[in-house]
């Protein structure tokens, strides 16, 4: 997903996971061919539920990095449904994005902390 997301390039993605570079463009075919889904279809042979072209993955992304990064993942997945007519499911979104690497790690939990008498 980062390197969909243009935040490394398909060869880095090949180091990432410990792929040839030959094996992650053929990686890189599948998904141009058969979207996001299409990957994980073919892994876990489930029937096809929804081919998402990698044109809408790529505007996705980019308007998240661009445009809705402050907002939470609810409110953006709202507004591609409202304002710029992308239907998608809201776990399919934020998983895109969340794989992506577009969202911050999230501050510790301060509930744990030690309290000080």
């Amino acid at each position: 997903m980062r390197a969909i997301a243009r935040k490394i390039t398909w060869n880095q993605a090949a180091d990432v996971l410990g792929i040839s570079y030959s094996a992650m463009e053929r990686l890189r075919q599948l998904y141009i061919r058969r979207g996001y889904d299409g990957f994980w279809v073919r892994a876990i042979r489930r029937p096809r539920q929804r081919h998402v072209p990698l044109e809408t993955v790529e505007k996705v992304l980019l308007l998240y990095q661009e445009s809705y990064s402050h907002i939470s993942l609810r409110s953006f997945h709202q507004k591609l449904k409202e304002e710029h007519g992308i239907d998608l499911s809201y776990e399919w979104v934020a998983q895109a994005v969340n794989e992506a690497g577009l969202i911050a790690d999230p501050l510790p939990d301060q509930s744990h902390a030690c309290r000080q008498s």
